[in-house]
């Protein structure tokens, strides 16, 4: 049947990556990879239909409960996922829908899941016969929480940070395909060699939006014969956000190029990134400085390191010195500047790392302590007059604004300064605690904090 194993090695790639807990990328590049006469239309029909359903599985399971006798998770594994895969290609793929409903129900027979062929095929028929409607509760965050695919815990969370306009805004950028930034290296590319395959970012220099997508960076597919499909290298696990292009550029989101930014550091410095791999931030911090100072740049564990040192290398970068190093004890030398990109949550990147949402609260209750402590140790490096930029790549404000007002508390000797008060076009989004969201410069959700240590 045409179509069935792109089908299966998704589903099949779903069923172990949940139940081994792995990451989603990891998981469907290597699956891909391992896949023996797989063709290009096939994998990226996979890639497509795995990630989808990652991005909209509280969507996908509400119109399942829907139309079935038995709650999701009380499913056999296999028939919940092929249920998933089904009706996320009903809704968002243009395949005829007798062909997915005859594929899926194949599937499932293939998983060796026979007694549950009946089932499937009539839940999906069914959905198609009421319109394939999405089943939205009466209460308004349960609603959210099917329409965005977002567990209401985090919800709650988010609403009691922001208001409504601004979560919804968030969640539905979270469910389109991501934009790809490039960072140019200004030492060895110019701005012509950049503008072949990408467009200036008019606020932010030597910040590019990728463009012609389909032809640079997707590939196309043919979904039985009929449609094509853009597959993002993000979603498919092809890139990486640290991958360098050459010497030219690597690919970077704005809002990390803008965390370096509120760093500003200057030719001649010593800079300390302290959470540094994979150095995506290091190589912008050294391309600020003209590659001339030095860039020290940590990480726990050798491997991670490796990957900085890579990156500098194919940048052509020798200001950056990769080390291990464990930001809350490593001594470090005294620094003009200092970045604290801390492990964090995630919740800001949910458009690039979907099952990020997923993610208990729990799990992250006791961040908050780490990214306390690594700003502790760090600012202890950090000469007087310094900068010391502290940053995360999520939204919650228990690890961005709370975290740096108890280190304020402390710390007298630091005062908190606007970022980017030298660029009109961005003093706007500096405020003294800046929270990114991508309806503003269209950048992942981020949180940027600027402090000067005091000559006292």
């Amino acid at each position: 049947m045409i179509g069935l194993e792109a089908r299966l090695l998704c589903v099949r790639t779903l069923i172990r990556m949940i139940r081994s807990k792995s990451y989603s990328n990891l998981a469907l590049t290597k699956a891909c990879m391992d896949a023996e006469h797989i063709t290009p239309q096939d994998s990226a029909l996979c890639r497509r239909i795995f990630r989808g359903v990652l991005e909209r599985m509280l969507t996908l399971d509400a119109c399942i409960e829907a139309h079935s006798k038995r709650k999701p998770e009380k499913l056999d594994l296999e028939v919940l996922c092929v249920l998933r895969c089904g009706v996320y290609e009903l809704l968002y793929l243009r395949t005829p829908e007798s062909a997915v409903v005859n594929l899926w129900t194949e599937a499932v027979k293939k998983l060796k899941k026979n007694s549950a062929a009946g089932m499937v095929n009539a839940i999906l028929r069914g959905f198609i016969r009421e319109g394939k409607r999405l089943p939205l509760p009466q209460d308004a965050i349960a609603a959210m929480s099917v329409q965005y695919s977002v567990p209401q815990p985090l919800l709650t969370a988010l609403l009691a940070d922001y208001d409504t306009e601004t979560i919804t805004a968030f969640l539905a950028d979270a469910l389109e395909v991501p934009p790809i930034y490039l960072r140019r290296n200004p030492l060895f590319a110019g701005s012509e060699q950049v503008l072949s395959a990408a467009e200036a970012v008019p606020s932010i220099p030597d910040a590019y939006l990728l463009k012609k997508r389909c032809e640079t960076a997707e590939i196309p597919t043919v979904i039985d014969g009929k449609e094509t499909v853009p597959i993002d290298p993000y979603r498919s696990g092809l890139i990486s956000e640290s991958m360098a292009l050459g010497a030219a550029m690597h690919i970077q989101d704005l809002a990390s190029q803008l965390c370096c930014m509120a760093l500003d550091p200057q030719p001649g410095e010593t800079v300390l990134d302290v959470c540094a791999a994979p150095g995506g931030k290091s190589f912008t911090i050294a391309e600020l400085m003209q590659d001339k100072g030095t860039v020290f740049a940590y990480d726990l564990h050798e491997k991670r390191v490796g990957l900085i040192r890579q990156g500098a290398e194919k940048l052509k970068l020798s200001s950056i010195q990769a080390q291990i190093g464990d930001a809350r004890k490593t001594e470090k030398p005294q620094a003009d500047r200092i970045l604290c990109d801390v492990p964090c949550s995630g919740f800001g990147v949910i458009r690039r790392k979907p099952e990020i949402r997923y993610k208990s609260l729990a799990e992250s209750a006791g961040l908050p302590e780490i990214q306390y402590a690594i700003l502790e140790a760090s600012a202890k490096a950090l000469k007087p007059g310094g900068v010391l930029v502290y940053s995360t790549c999520t939204v919650l404000k228990r690890e961005n604004e709370d975290v740096v007002r108890r280190f304020l508390a402390a710390h007298p000797e630091y005062a908190l300064e606007k970022p980017w008060q030298n660029l009109p076009a961005l003093a706007e989004y500096g405020q003294e605690m800046t929270t990114l969201f991508p309806q503003m410069l269209g950048s992942d959700g981020f949180f940027i904090a600027k402090m000067r240590k005091l000559s006292i």
